[in-house]
C-alpha cells in the first residue's frame, strides 16, 4: 500500500509513554499459531463456516503475538500466551462475523448466533457450556476454562458483561450498514466502546497484571474514566489506522473519521486530524483523572497500600496498552500505516522537511506529539463579555400541552420555597441572597413542570414543581457558596450529607441546616413513600448523581480547565439532573417498566438522546449567564469553541446540530428499534402501551424543556444585568478596603455549615 493511495496523511500522534516489548514474543507466536490450528481458526475443513476466513499468511501478517507483547510487556510466558489467544479469538470473531453476517446483512442469523454465545461463558463454575459448533465457540470455551479459575467472582461478572457487550453490539453496526446510516458523534463514541471491545481489553489488563481493582471502587467515576478514556483512545486510534480498510474496502460505516466527515461536512484529512485531536484529548483526560482524582479516591475509601498498588498497576497496564497498541498499528499489515513515521519527540526534531521555511511543519508535528494543545483548556479568562446568543432554529418534532393546574402549582411552589427558607438571605449576611421573590418569579420553574408533565393532577404537578424549584435553587446555591471560594472540602461535606435526607427505609434523618437540606427532606418524605423499593433506590441514585456531579464542575473551576468534550457530554446529563427531571414526568406512570427492557441498548440510547437534547438546549440559552456573569466554564458551547477553535456563532450552530441529530436519533429508535425490541421480548399489549406512554412522556419532556427556556426571562440579558446570585452573595460593604470584609462574611457563613 503506497502512501499516495492512502485517503489521508497520518497525523502526528500523542504517545506520552514509551512502548516496550515482552521478551516472550517468539514463544507467544509459536503457541498462538498452534492454538489457532487446534481451535479450527486456521486449517478449517473446506465447506465449513470457518474455512477461508483466515489462512496462515494472513495470521502471520497480522501478528497478534506482537500486539500482545507490546500491550502486555511485563506478562510472563504463560500469561502472554493466554492473552494472545484471547486477541486471536476476538479478531477472528470480528472477521468471522463480517464474512457470515455483515456482508450478507443477515440480521436474523446474526441475532441467533450472538444470542447463543453467552452460554459458552458460564459465570457460575458449576454451569456446563453447550457443545461448540464452530471455531469462535470452541475458542471461547477453551479460553473461558483457562481464565476463570484464577479470577475473583467480581471480575468474572465484569469481564462477562464486557465480553457480551462486545458480541451483542455487533448488531448495532450491522443495523446501520443495513440502513446505510452513519451515527451521530455522541452516539458513535458511546457505542464504539461496546462494539470495539476496549472495555473488554481493560478488564483483561486487570487479569494480565494480576491486579484486580478493589470491588468497592470499581463503579466510581475515577475508575470509570480511566477505563472509558483508555477505551476511547484505543478505538479512535484504530479508527485512524483502519479507515481505509473498513470504510473504503469493507463498506463499514462505524468509524469516527467518517462520522465527523458527515456531521461537520469536512474533508477526510480534516476529519482524521480532528479524530486525532479527540484521541489526544481523551489521553490527557486519562492523565488528569490519574493525577487529580485517584489520590482523592484512595483517601476517601481508605484503601490500604496493597489496594492502592494494585490500582496503580492497573493504570500502568492501561498506559502500556496504549503505547503498545500504537506501536503495533504502525507495524501490522492489517492497517494503513505508511508515512506514520516515529511520533517520538526526538525523531520529530531530527526528521521531517528541512530547509528554509520548513520549520513550521516540524513545529506543528511537535506541538501535536507533545500534546501542547492541553494548555489551551487552562487559559480561559472568566467573566469575559460575550453578549447574548442569537438563538438558532431548533428542530423540535414533538409537542406538549400546558397543564391547567399551572397557576396553582406556581402558588404552591412559591409558598413552599418560602417555608424552606429559599427566599431568605443567608444567616448572618442580610444582603446575601440566592433567590428573592423576583428571581423566583423570573425562573418560573412551575411552568417547566406544567410543560413536561401536562397530564399531571394538581397534587402531582405541585410535587413536580417543588422538585424543580429544589433542583434549580440547589444548582444556584452550590456554586455561590463553594464555586467562588474554591472550597472543595466544604462542598464534599455538603454533598455527603444530602443522602442522609433520602432514607431508603424509615431511618431517622439529621436536622437540616440550610434550605437545600430542608427542601430535600420534605420532598423525599412526600415522594418516596408510595414508590417500590427498587424505584426508590433509582430515584435516590438520580438525585445523588446530580449533586455529586457538581463536585466535578467545581474541580474544573478549581483547575480553570475547560472539560474534554466527551467527558463533558457524559457528565452534563448528571449536572443538568436529567435522570431526576425525566423521572418527574414518570412519577405518575404506575407500574414499573421491566428492568431487563429498560437496560437494553435501545432504551438507554432513547434516554440519553433525550437527555442530551435538553442539556444542550440549556447550554445555548445559559451561555451568556454562565460565561459572562457567573465565570463558569462548564458549558457545551464553550467546550466546542475550545476544542474546534471556533467562535461563539459557529459553536452555537454545532451544538444545535448535535441537538438535532440526537432528536433524529430518538425518532429513529422509536420507529425502527422499539418494534424489534417489543417482538424480541414478546411483550404483551399492556407492556407495549406502557412503553409507548413512556416514549410520549420523554417527547413531552424534550419539548417542554425547550419551550420553558424560550418563555422565561432567567437567561435574558436585561435580567442578567440586574444582578447574579454570585454577585449578591459577595455583595456587602463597598468601597476601598471592604473586599476583605465581604470575604470574611461569606467564609464565616460557609464555615458554620
Amino acid at each position: 500500500m503506497s502512501l499516495s493511495n492512502q485517503p489521508f496523511e497520518l497525523p502526528s500522534f500523542y504517545v506520552p509513554w514509551p512502548a516496550r516489548l515482552n521478551p516472550n514474543l517468539e514463544a507467544a507466536r509459536v503457541h498462538s499459531k498452534a492454538w489457532a490450528y487446534e481451535m479450527g481458526i486456521l486449517g478449517a475443513a473446506e465447506g465449513s463456516e470457518d474455512h477461508g476466513i483466515w489462512d496462515e499468511r494472513k495470521f502471520d501478517a497480522h501478528d497478534y503475538a506482537l500486539l500482545c507483547s507490546y500491550t502486555h510487556p511485563d506478562a510472563d510466558e504463560s500469561m502472554l500466551n493466554l492473552v494472545t489467544d484471547w486477541y486471536v479469538w476476538v479478531f477472528f470473531f470480528d472477521d468471522h462475523f463480517l464474512e457470515l453476517y455483515k456482508r450478507s446483512q443477515d440480521m436474523a442469523g446474526a441475532k441467533k448466533y450472538l444470542n447463543g454465545l453467552p452460554a459458552f461463558m458460564p459465570v457460575q463454575p458449576q454451569e456446563t457450556p453447550p457443545e461448540p459448533q464452530n471455531a469462535v465457540e470452541r475458542g471461547l470455551v477453551d479460553l473461558w476454562a483457562r481464565t476463570i479459575p484464577n479470577a475473583s467472582q467480581d471480575w468474572v461478572i465484569r469481564f462477562s458483561e464486557s465480553t457480551i457487550n462486545l458480541l451483542q453490539e455487533s448488531l448495532w453496526e450491522l443495523a446501520n450498514i443495513n440502513q446505510n446510516r452513519v451515527a451521530n458523534p455522541i452516539e458513535y463514541i458511546e457505542m464504539r466502546r461496546k462494539v470495539g471491545g476496549a472495555p473488554w481489553s481493560a478488564n483483561l489488563v486487570e487479569h494480565a497484571v494480576r491486579a484486580e481493582i478493589p470491588p468497592e471502587i470499581a463503579p466510581t467515576r475515577p475508575i470509570r474514566v480511566l477505563k472509558d478514556t483508555f477505551s476511547d483512545g484505543v478505538h479512535l486510534r484504530n479508527d485512524i489506522f483502519s479507515y481505509q480498510r473498513e470504510v473504503e474496502e469493507e463498506g463499514e460505516n462505524a468509524n469516527c473519521i467518517l462520522v465527523l466527515e458527515r456531521f461537520l461536512n469536512i474533508d477526510t484529512q480534516r476529519a482524521a486530524n480532528l479524530t486525532n485531536d479527540l484521541l489526544t484529548s481523551r489521553m490527557q483526560q486519562f492523565e488528569n483523572s490519574f493525577f487529580t482524582e485517584l489520590p482523592i479516591l484512595f483517601e476517601e475509601y481508605g484503601l490500604n497500600p496493597e489496594e492502592r498498588f494494585k490500582t496503580l498497576l492497573y493504570a500502568k497496564g492501561l498506559q502500556d496498552w496504549q503505547s503498545g497498541g500504537h506501536e503495533w498499528h504502525m507495524k501490522s499489515s492489517r492497517y494503513m500505516n505508511k508515512g506514520g513515521g516515529d511520533s517520538s519527540t526526538f525523531s520529530l526534531f531530527l526528521g521531517g522537511p528541512t530547509g528554509l521555511g520548513t520549520s513550521a511543519a516540524n513545529i506543528g508535528k511537535l506541538y501535536n506529539a507533545l500534546g501542547l494543545g492541553r494548555f489551551k483548556s487552562f487559559t480561559h479568562i472568566p467573566y469575559q463579555p460575550v453578549g447574548p446568543v442569537t438563538l438558532p432554529k431548533f428542530y423540535m418534532p414533538f409537542s406538549t400541552s400546558l397543564s391547567p393546574h399551572l397557576n396553582a402549582a406556581r402558588r404552591h411552589s412559591k409558598e413552599w420555597a418560602r417555608q424552606m427558607g429559599m427566599l431568605d438571605s443567608l444567616p448572618g449576611i442580610p444582603e446575601a441572597v440566592i433567590w428573592d421573590d423576583h428571581k423566583f418569579d423570573v425562573a418560573d420553574v412551575a411552568l417547566c413542570g406544567a410543560l413536561i408533565h401536562p397530564d399531571a393532577s394538581g397534587p402531582e404537578l405541585n410535587i413536580t414543581a417543588c422538585w424543580l424549584v429544589w433542583g434549580t435553587y440547589a444548582d444556584d446555591y452550590f456554586p455561590a457558596l463553594y464555586g467562588h471560594s474554591r472550597n472543595m472540602a466544604g462542598a464534599k461535606v455538603f454533598n455527603a450529607r444530602l443522602s442522609a435526607f433520602m432514607p431508603l427505609d424509615s431511618s431517622p434523618i439529621p436536622e437540616p441546616t440550610n434550605p437545600v437540606e430542608r427542601g430535600l427532606a420534605d420532598l423525599w418524605s412526600r415522594t418516596a413513600g408510595p414508590m417500590s423499593a427498587n424505584a426508590r433506590r433509582q430515584f435516590r441514585r438520580a438525585i445523588e448523581d446530580m449533586t455529586e456531579s457538581w463536585l466535578w464542575e467545581l474541580a474544573n473551576q478549581i483547575q480553570n480547565r475547560i472539560p474534554d468534550p466527551i467527558d463533558y457530554v457524559e457528565m452534563r446529563r448528571k449536572t443538568f439532573g436529567s435522570d431526576l427531571t425525566m423521572s418527574l414526568s414518570r412519577l405518575a406512570q404506575g407500574d414499573e417498566i421491566p428492568q431487563e427492557i429498560y437496560q437494553t441498548r435501545s432504551m438507554r440510547q432513547l434516554d440519553n438522546s433525550a437527555a442530551d437534547f435538553a442539556c444542550l438546549t440549556n447550554d445555548i440559552f445559559s451561555y451568556q449567564k454562565e460565561i459572562e456573569f457567573e465565570g463558569e466554564l462548564n458549558n457545551g458551547v464553550l467546550v466546542i469553541q475550545n476544542f474546534l477553535n471556533c467562535d461563539k456563532f459557529q459553536a452555537v450552530e454545532i451544538v444545535n446540530n448535535l441537538m438535532t441529530t440526537r432528536a433524529l436519533q430518538f425518532q429513529h429508535i422509536v420507529a425502527t428499534e422499539l418494534p424489534v425490541l417489543f417482538d424480541d421480548f414478546n411483550l404483551d399489549k399492556n407492556t407495549r402501551e406502557k412503553l409507548h406512554r413512556y416514549v410520549e412522556r420523554l417527547q413531552q419532556w424534550m419539548c417542554g424543556v425547550l419551550k420553558w427556556h424560550i418563555a422565561v426571562d432567567r437567561y435574558k440579558e436585561f435580567e442578567l444585568c440586574n444582578s447574579s446570585p454570585a454577585q449578591q452573595l459577595l455583595r456587602g460593604p463597598t468601597g476601598l478596603g471592604t473586599s476583605a470584609a465581604r470575604i470574611r462574611s461569606v467564609a464565616s457563613y460557609i464555615n458554620s455549615l
